[in-house]
């Protein structure tokens, strides 16, 4: 069973994403997942977890988007979900889905080397 604020949560970042891909018109938000939210047990801050592909500089753009368009995505969350109190919204960047693909390389890439016949020395015969 969910509790109320594990639902607001999960409707909260539901809704991000709709408004991210539907409203947001910023070209410096690219490839931006929110990954989780996490709200007080107040209900009045939400902390918004963001997963964004790309190189550094790309990143920084993304989040400095985000900046920018808080006060939109978070006028849109408390029109879409009607609650009494709309969270004040803070974006922080995740990083966790980069980590996870780079331990995954590093898996692919030792599993490859098992399979892979190492060069070996021939035998002398006797």
């Amino acid at each position: 069973m969910t509790t109320r604020q594990e639902r607001i949560e999960e409707a909260i970042r539901r809704e991000i994403m709709d408004i991210l891909r539907k409203k947001v018109a910023d070209p410096r938000i690219g490839f931006v997942s929110v990954t989780g939210v996490d709200i007080s047990p107040d209900f009045k801050n939400a902390n918004v977890h963001v997963s964004i592909l790309g190189e550094a500089k790309a990143q920084e753009a993304a989040m400095s988007g985000l900046g920018s368009a808080t006060g939109f995505i978070q006028s849109e969350v408390g029109h879409r979900l009607g609650i009494r109190v709309t969270p004040i919204l803070r974006f922080a960047q995740d990083g966790s889905i980069e980590r996870g693909s780079r331990v995954l390389q590093i898996m692919n890439r030792l599993e490859h080397e098992q399979r892979t016949p190492k060069d070996k020395k021939p035998r002398k015969k006797r």
